[in-house]
């Protein structure tokens, strides 16, 4: 379930806590959590947290000893968390990695994944920008209106799955997607190649909106989210359509939100995202 929102919101605790802290032991619950990298894990052990960086989805931390850099790089998938010792941790069975820390505000970071979609990843620079040049497109966060408008330009096919897609759009799931969309008043299902110029630039700004109004809330905890410091994200309350089919579109244009399966649930009003619209 962690999206852009989540993981920025993982990224800033974990610079405030542990930036400049030591890395004193770390232990593994099973390896096969560790997707590349693994036989380096004793390269770690007394090396100092310097830098920490959101790619997507995943949160990179970036380690420095004798003058070399490398990284570990924790994949939140859909319903992995960072989370510090002091946090609740529900079913501790699935924390499948602990990170001892000295020097920083925190004395331990764990990765807790119950069902292993995400990874972690063991890596140097290269590898790095190799990983995130293979899996991640544009970032929403910084990425211009106009890198925007002409990155949508000759795309054809469904809007909605676009902005999901990766390597084209980086961070973006399917709460975020159906938020924006409504807001932005595009049904989901619009071809991206009938876009009108102005039409993409309020896209973008809507998605910068919610974006940032989602990270100043703390993400959304729908599921299992809760950020490292065991805090829920209040963003779910501010809510328009995902998750309320049935319910009275919020514009009240007297028609309710109607739920339509594809890949993902779809979460729109006929009225205010209506397919046929010029907008």
């Amino acid at each position: 379930m962690p999206e852009l929102p989540e993981a920025e919101v993982v990224a800033d605790q974990l610079r405030r806590c542990l930036l400049g802290s030591r890395l004193s032991d770390c232990w593994v619950g099973r390896l096969d959590i560790i997707r590349e990298g693994s036989r380096t894990l004793p390269w770690y052990i007394g090396a100092t947290l310097q830098g920490i960086k959101r790619h997507g989805k995943s949160v990179a931390m970036g380690f420095s000893k004798h003058d070399e850099l490398r990284y570990i790089v924790a994949e939140l998938g859909m319903t992995g968390l960072l989370l510090f010792r002091a946090a609740d941790t529900k079913h501790p069975q699935h924390v499948h990695v602990r990170m001892s820390f000295t020097g920083g505000q925190e004395p331990e970071l764990r990765y807790w994944n119950p069902r292993r979609f995400g990874r972690l990843l063991l890596v140097d620079q290269v590898s790095l920008d190799r990983y995130v040049t293979r899996r991640f497109g544009y970032d929403p966060l910084s990425v211009s209106r106009e890198e925007f408008a002409r990155m949508l330009r000759g795309r054809r096919g469904r809007l909605k799955p676009l902005l999901m897609r990766q390597k084209v759009i980086a961070g973006l799931g399917n709460i975020y997607a159906n938020e924006i969309l409504f807001r932005a008043g595009l049904h989901p299902n619009r071809d991206v190649g009938h876009l009108r110029e102005a039409t993409k630039l309020k896209l973008y700004d809507t998605m910068q909106a919610v974006l940032q109004t989602a990270i100043t809330c703390g993400g959304s905890s729908v599921r299992d989210f809760f950020a490292p410091d065991g805090r829920e994200g209040s963003y779910k309350h501010h809510h328009l359509v995902y998750g309320k089919e049935g319910q009275p579109c919020p514009n009240r244009c007297g028609r309710v939100i109607r739920r339509l399966q594809s890949e993902r649930s779809s979460f729109f009003c006929p009225a205010c995202q209506s397919l046929r619209s010029s907008r």
